[in-house]
């Protein structure tokens, strides 16, 4: 199963091997989708590079009284000790179609409505007696599945009850699964799982929500979890929605695929190992003749086609391209203004200096230190995060201080700057050899 590195900074395959955790939030997938319709959405994201789908067994809309397609609950009587087989049988079937397609399910045994209703339909069911018993349930049911746990749901902890469900539910979990999967905990808009649960043990990689407002600038998120000892992998597990209304407000316009580029980016940049894309209608498996939430305007069959989903892929192969364990963040290398908002610059390196990577969104010239590359001379190339494509700038030599002004034709790039004795390849194509990919130690 999928563990935390060494470094304690990333996920990795048993082989030690990186796990790129490039997630899609498709909260309602068990509870509003037919087999047909999961089958079609989970061959689409599997096309498209996603590695995980985060889905909810007990879900947020009305999940508790509006039957799934085939017409099952998922429990008996609102009775966490009493699941409803018939319903997780369809659920069975998801995740083994998932598995099928080298996908792995970020699973949340319930939205946070069940634990706490700051607001929702609810209704509150869990204690943490019960709580333990249907994490214990559950995690037998799939200790086997490749399942990430993720606890929480869109809500805060605000209470010692809370927090004793939570603790439970997770404490269920692992005695049910024997410890094979991680654990995450998603939190509500603007925190992160740190701001409740740092010193939880049962906590294996911190997770923030930004939230659905442009230019929110998430790197701050995951800059503050990257410096918290004990060190954990951390992650953006809810940023703005594709196709959905900034900050919920029309007159504020929709969020597009540059919003998702930069989100995605100055995250990775900022140290996180993974990152989770989403759209609105998606998330909400919206369709004609259901009541559209948060100003949906197209169908989620439409909507899996929008820009933003195809190209997030394309920064996991970039990341993938060159040695990836050893990355970590560096702000010291740009030498001109960082910046706010959109015209927000991130870098990111190697520590043992054989690359280094910038992300510019707004197409501004950028001053850059190239000292903490090893070698003496240095390869460039200009990364087009709409296309997944490279342009080689050249090999030049090494200096303290070069400037480089991104290309015409988008917005945003990445700026590859390589040890040209590396003899890396194109950014964002596969690596000739894997003999560094494994961790170190």
């Amino acid at each position: 199963m999928i563990r935390v590195s060494h470094n304690h900074r990333f996920l990795v395959h048993p082989d030690s091997t990186p796990f790129f955790y490039l997630g899609d939030t498709a909260w309602e997938l068990f509870h509003r989708c037919t087999l047909h319709e999961a089958e079609m959405y989970l061959r689409d994201r599997a096309a498209k590079g996603f590695t995980v789908i985060q889905a909810v067994v007990l879900a947020e809309l009305d999940g508790l009284t509006v039957p799934n397609p085939n017409g099952d609950l998922p429990l008996i009587d609102h009775d966490p000790s009493r699941p409803n087989e018939a319903y997780f049988k369809h659920v069975d079937a998801i995740v083994d179609l998932a598995a099928s397609l080298g996908i792995h399910i970020g699973m949340l045994p319930t939205w946070g409505d069940k634990w706490n209703r700051k607001w929702g339909v609810g209704p509150e069911i869990f204690t943490p007696e019960n709580a333990r018993n249907y994490g214990k349930w559950l995690g037998q049911r799939y200790k086997d599945a490749p399942i990430i746990w993720i606890l929480g749901g869109d809500r805060p902890v605000e209470s010692e009850t809370h927090r004793l469900i939570l603790r439970a539910m997770a404490q269920g979990l692992r005695e049910g699964d024997g410890g094979n999967h991680l654990m995450g905990f998603h939190t509500w808009g603007q925190h992160s799982s740190s701001d409740y649960l740092h010193e939880e043990e049962w906590l294996d990689l911190h997770m923030c929500q930004s939230g659905h407002i442009r230019n929110i600038g998430n790197w701050r998120w995951i800059e503050r979890d990257y410096a918290l000892s004990p060190t954990r992998p951390c992650m953006d597990a809810e940023p703005g929605y594709e196709d959905m209304a900034s900050q919920f407000k029309l007159e504020e316009g929709y969020l597009d695929d540059y919003d998702v580029r930069k989100s995605l980016y100055w995250a990775l940049f900022a140290g996180a190992h993974g990152h989770t894309y989403g759209c609105n209608p998606v998330w909400q498996m919206w369709l004609p003749g259901r009541n559209p939430m948060l100003a949906t305007r197209r169908s989620w069959y439409e909507a899996l086609h929008l820009p933003g989903a195809s190209q997030v892929q394309h920064a996991r192969w970039l990341m993938l391209s060159r040695p990836y364990l050893s990355r970590i963040p560096d702000q010291s290398v740009i030498l001109s203004e960082v910046g706010e908002g959109t015209h927000h610059v991130r870098a990111t390196r190697d520590a043992h200096g054989s690359y280094l990577m910038v992300y510019i969104p707004s197409g501004r010239t950028v001053d850059i230190d190239l000292s903490p590359l090893q070698g003496e001379r240095v390869s460039a190339w200009w990364y087009d995060p709409r296309r997944g494509t490279a342009q080689h700038i050249g090999v030049m030599p090494k200096g303290p201080h070069v400037a480089f002004s991104p290309p015409g034709g988008g917005p945003d790039w990445v700026l590859v700057l390589d040890d040209a004795d590396a003899h890396f390849p194109r950014p964002g194509q596969p690596r000739l050899t894997a003999e560094d990919s494994p961790e170190r130690g």
